[in-house]
């Protein structure tokens, strides 16, 4: 009797050390997160349709907003566990204020040649020949979606490649879609536009494509993945669940890239992803753009983000002295690719 009774507590030790008994499975912890339904939130999208936050026991809970901005308070407060969006002024103040964010990977970047954010000159302008270089761009009216911005630096970066200085143009701030309103209509004369914006208006014939953004700053750092203080300093091991699941999903999303398009030996199956996700829901849209770029190693350009800092702060738009590697966390890429390895591109 001893025995079966010994054989019965090790039969029930070894089924509750599988996080169940008589079929009841462990239950996965939610994590939050917020998303803009854009293709930088590729890496999420795949993480949950290929199962890989499920393997690591996440259940994941998307909150949607129309701009990355509004994340930035939830974060702070632990309404928000993952967030992501462009690095701007603002984010950078809020970390100075005290709001607990860190950045701990890249979402959005354009190393040579995926540069999603362009430079989009009107159609009729380049006709004329009012507009050949990039000198050209003095007087004109530019649009870009936020001063602070990355587009804001960017712009600055493409102004000095024509020997000229900030304020030689006039910026405007619009979003995205009303820029290429903006164009047809003839409101501005140039953009900061990412795709599929950008795109779409060289298809319409109203603007011209006049320098892609990998070629004006090559390895911009223009999105980047949040985690909240209390994520970080809560469920550090869940958080480290998260990363694996985004780097792993961050890999799959690269092996759809080849040449500058979503063209790779995985790209269908992630455009329909995509497609599903996303406000996009024609494929062709997606095979057409220029994807942004995400490392699948996952660290962010550090020189990228140091050299727009540098920028605001130059435009007195930085409170403090906050600096990039106070708002850098890479522990936790650290600990995905120490499981993971390095990647290694699909044959």
């Amino acid at each position: 009797m001893w025995r079966y009774g010994n054989r019965l507590i090790v039969v029930l030790g070894g089924l509750l050390s599988l996080g169940f008994v008589a079929g009841v499975e462990a239950e996965a912890a939610t994590v939050r997160i917020g998303v803009v339904n854009s293709s930088s939130d590729a890496p999420m999208y795949i993480a949950e349709k290929r199962g890989y936050f499920k393997q690591e026991d996440i259940q994941p809970e998307f909150v949607t907003f129309d701009t990355a901005a509004k994340m930035i308070a939830p974060l702070g407060v632990g309404h928000l566990d993952v967030g992501g969006g462009g690095v701007s002024a603002g984010l950078y103040n809020s970390v100075a204020r005290g709001i607990g964010i860190k950045i701990v990977a890249d979402k959005g970047s354009m190393p040579p040649p995926y540069g999603f954010f362009q430079l989009l000159v009107r159609k009729d302008l380049i006709d004329s020949g009012k507009v050949k270089d990039l000198k050209d761009l003095k007087g004109l009216k530019v649009a870009i979606t936020a001063v602070g911005s990355t587009a804001d630096s960017l712009l600055n970066e493409a102004l000095k490649k024509g020997g000229l200085k900030w304020g030689d143009a006039e910026v405007v701030t619009m979003g995205f879609s009303q820029q290429v309103m903006a164009l047809q209509n003839r409101a501005v004369d140039a953009s900061i536009t990412p795709e599929p914006s950008a795109t779409l208006a060289v298809q319409r014939g109203v603007a011209v494509r006049f320098g892609m953004g990998d070629e004006i700053y090559p390895r911009q750092q223009v999105a980047v993945l949040l985690y909240g203080d209390k994520f970080i300093k809560d469920q550090p091991e869940l958080a480290k669940k998260f990363m694996r699941a985004y780097i792993r999903a961050a890999r799959d999303y690269n092996d759809a890239l080849k040449d500058g398009k979503l063209t790779g030996p995985d790209a269908e199956k992630i455009i329909a992803i995509l497609n599903e996700k996303t406000s996009i829901k024609d494929p062709n849209v997606y095979r057409s753009i220029t994807p942004n770029g995400v490392n699948p190693d996952g660290k962010v350009f550090e020189d990228s983000l140091k050299k727009d800092l540098q920028f605001f702060r130059d435009r007195k738009m930085i409170d403090g002295n906050i600096t990039v590697e106070e708002v850098i966390d890479h522990s936790f890429v650290a600990a995905a690719l120490k499981d993971l390895g390095l990647y290694q591109p699909r044959k």
